[in-house]
């Protein structure tokens, strides 16, 4: 059984990071300028963008919005650094908030 710390570390911050790589290509971004916003490698943008990791999470709309308005942010290089952390913590926190959201393995039958 994984502790809430494995999984968010195995299922909900690749979902967020795979997320934001979806919307960032999805509006013209190369896969190369996506891993150099986020700070992954090109390999694990095309994992995430061919859905073949990162996919556990079904984000509700307002998370899905906050994740648009940091795309948005990433494209105009308003948020950067520590900035993005901080970011993906804030919808990485949303989520967890969401008693209808399944981010364990449990509820997803794993």
């Amino acid at each position: 059984m994984k502790s809430p710390c494995e999984e968010i570390v195995w299922d909900v911050l690749p979902s967020i990071r795979a997320a934001i790589a979806e919307e960032l290509v999805r509006r013209g971004i190369s896969q190369k300028e996506v891993s150099k916003m986020l700070g992954i490698t090109p390999p694990a943008v095309s994992q995430y963008v061919s859905k073949k990791r990162g996919y556990n999470i079904v984000f509700r709309e307002d998370i899905r919005q906050a994740i648009a308005r940091l795309a948005d942010d990433l494209i105009e290089q308003r948020v950067r650094g520590g900035d993005l952390v901080g970011r993906i913590c804030a919808v990485c926190r949303m989520l967890q908030e969401d008693e209808s959201a399944c981010i364990s393995a449990r509820c997803r039958g794993k």
